[in-house]
């Protein structure tokens, strides 16, 4: 998950637009911290919810109920993140401005991490099964994207900062590659999630499981 649609800068009057753009300052120690703190809060509760849907019996009623906002959750974040990423793939192709996406890329975050927390509460209740190659290829598919969402922090922290004129090519060649790498981890990652999920669904009901 990276969110990479961008919100316009506030450049100062005259400022040039061509060549490569200097990012501002880094992150300070106390939003480092802050990410350290968030990344460690989404993997105890991945670690939660895998644990407890693994050794929990929720029972057949939860199940169905937790399969349907497993559902509703999935389509709620991985929707989302579709819309901010083709924006994000857009301003890389110079196909339009940062400030163009801002607005919508600020509005998506909530309905991103509300719909993983979601899957990561309704993925308690159906039962994943851990002797699964698949599924935990699913599972730690779903720890990595919410860990590349925080950890791309720092690079947005320098993007906002910049003319909202900015074009990718003008872009360091470090934040450059930080992006796409973000980006291609995103997508990877949402769509092995989604396609395991996809199987493993159509299978259990196949056979009944």
């Amino acid at each position: 998950m990276t969110g990479v649609a961008l919100r316009p800068g506030t450049p100062e009057a005259g400022a040039p637009e061509t060549g490569p753009a200097r990012p501002p300052a880094p992150l300070s120690r106390r939003h480092r911290q802050r990410l350290v703190f968030l990344g460690v809060l989404c993997t105890a509760g991945w670690l939660a919810s895998v644990l407890v849907g693994h050794y929990v019996d929720c029972g057949p009623e939860l199940h169905r109920i937790g399969l349907a906002v497993h559902i509703l959750a999935l389509v709620l974040s991985f929707g989302t993140i579709l819309v901010v990423d083709w924006l994000g793939l857009l301003w890389l192709l110079g196909k339009m401005e940062m400030h163009e996406s801002g607005k919508l890329e600020a509005a998506a975050k909530p309905l991103i991490w509300g719909g993983l927390a979601l899957l990561l509460v309704s993925g308690a209740l159906i039962s994943p099964d851990l002797t699964s190659t698949v599924t935990v290829v699913k599972l730690v598919a779903v720890l990595v994207l919410m860990l590349n969402g925080l950890s791309i922090a720092p690079a947005m922290h320098r993007l906002l900062a910049l003319p909202p004129s900015t074009r990718f090519s003008e872009l360091t060649k470090r934040l450059r590659l930080r992006l796409l790498i973000a980006l291609t981890v995103s997508q990877t990652c949402w769509w092995t999630a989604v396609l395991i999920g996809l199987i493993n669904s159509t299978l259990r009901r196949w056979t009944g499981a």
